[in-house]
């Protein structure tokens, strides 16, 4: 009976071991963001959207996981001021050619697989939920001091985003907009 009582203490002191290394880092939504790229024949948009929650999961100092939540009705365009078409382009991408955000008010990222590359890099692939469908996303993600950064690319089709695309409609000439958006995102935690 001893040695059973021996055996399950030393089992529930690995486990507490093992469960207390992990440290889940919320991050700091005022400080994290989200910029965006949105390229079209004529030119470009850019701006941002921010964060509705966030954690990067750590242990012993490696990358283990991570889980956001993007506030879809956050998007902002930056290059356009008021009263030049800023409002217009800002409702157009919430409306249902685009993100939907009355349906669809939130995004997410999922980590999946976290592969070490290098010192404090890490390529890692994520499931992307953007307007009811989840397609995995693969990136690089720099780990500093309290920060995490990646940027990358998202084909906007897949997730029926298709307004604009020369993929799937013809003669749109100048209007047409490229099938791919960049993100570049800067985590603070």
């Amino acid at each position: 009976m001893r040695n059973l009582k021996t055996i399950v203490l030393a089992l529930f002191l690995v486990a507490t071991t093992l469960t207390a290394t992990a440290q889940n880092k919320k991050i700091n939504l005022e400080k994290s963001k989200i910029t965006w790229v949105g390229k079209k024949v004529t030119g470009q948009h850019d701006g941002t959207i921010n964060f509705s929650s966030g954690t990067l999961v750590f242990e012993k100092n490696k990358l283990k996981g991570g889980s956001f939540v993007v506030d879809m009705n956050s998007i902002v365009v930056a290059d356009l001021a008021a009263g030049k078409g800023k409002e217009k382009l800002e409702g157009h991408l919430k409306a249902d050619d685009f993100f939907g955000v009355d349906k669809f008010g939130t995004a997410t990222l999922d980590f999946k697989k976290i592969a070490a590359k290098g010192s404090d890099i890490y390529t890692v692939t994520a499931d992307l939920t953007i307007k009811g469908k989840t397609l995995p996303v693969t990136f690089d993600l720099a780990i500093g001091a309290g920060t995490a950064r990646t940027s990358f690319k998202v084909d906007r089709t897949k997730y029926d985003i298709k307004y604009g695309s020369g993929s799937f409609f013809d003669n749109l000439g100048d209007k047409a907009i490229d099938d791919n958006f960049e993100l570049t995102v800067t985590l603070v935690y």
